[in-house]
């Protein structure tokens, strides 16, 4: 029984393992095409956009899981196939082969391609995120957490705010790019918007704070509206 029980703790290790080495953010470029990819909290989010022509193309993920040999994404969300052909992808795992060493080399594109690595998610907003309060008037109003949400899934170095439906397959909007969290201050540098791409290139700066677990983010949103919102992290599933 002793023999088990450690088989089963080095298995353990062994996927924690594999899992830690591609956390965080990775990105390949083709031509003006960007692709991103963000491993963290289990969750992982691929983007594609056109920066330079302030393109939005697709965005599209899930949780995931790490062997040897590859990464295996269940589908929540895809921006390109919204409401459409829901039985082949939503909720559907999809497997994709990788190799790790100063590169991730992986076909998650489509064909074989050499990502490079952004960040190892070393920050203290690193994580996926839910809204769950709002200020509205005096009072916070709580959240409950529901198929309908806004995630917010943040590597040491990049941000994506995502609202999903993770039971319809509806996709409601996304956008991301590079954010710095330092004294007090939240910045995000949009370098993809799925709504509005003339936003592509703004900053926008708010005030933050991580007290007891919870995201403290106030200011005012991308429309120029005040916002005061907690954000928590994401309950396993």
């Amino acid at each position: 029984m002793k023999n088990i029980m450690l088989t089963f703790a080095l298995l353990l290790l062994t996927i924690a393992g594999f899992s830690q080495k591609i956390d965080g953010a990775w990105q390949y470029k083709s031509g003006s095409t960007e692709y991103t990819l963000v491993f963290v909290d289990g969750y992982c989010s691929f983007s594609t956009f056109d920066l330079a022509n302030k393109k939005f193309i697709n965005t599209q993920g899930g949780p995931y899981t790490v062997d040897k040999n590859s990464i295996k994404i269940t589908w929540e969300y895809n921006a390109e196939k919204a409401g459409k052909d829901l039985d082949s992808w939503l909720g559907k795992t999809a497997s994709f082969s990788y190799k790790l060493d100063a590169n991730l080399v992986s076909n998650i594109t489509g064909q074989e391609a050499k990502w490079q690595r952004v960040d190892e998610n070393k920050n203290a907003l690193s994580g996926v995120w839910r809204i769950t309060g709002r200020q509205q008037g005096a009072e916070v109003q709580n959240m409950p957490l529901r198929e309908r949400r806004t995630l917010k899934i943040l590597s040491g170095t990049r941000f994506q705010w995502a609202a999903i439906n993770i039971k319809t397959g509806e996709f409601s909007g996304t956008g991301g790019g590079r954010y710095t969290f330092e004294n007090g201050k939240y910045t995000e540098h949009i370098e993809f918007f799925s709504r509005d791409n003339s936003r592509v290139g703004s900053s926008l700066s708010f005030d933050a704070k991580v007290e007891k677990g919870n995201w403290i983010h106030s200011g005012l949103s991308s429309s120029g509206a005040a916002i005061y919102e907690v954000w928590s992290k994401l309950e396993k599933q």
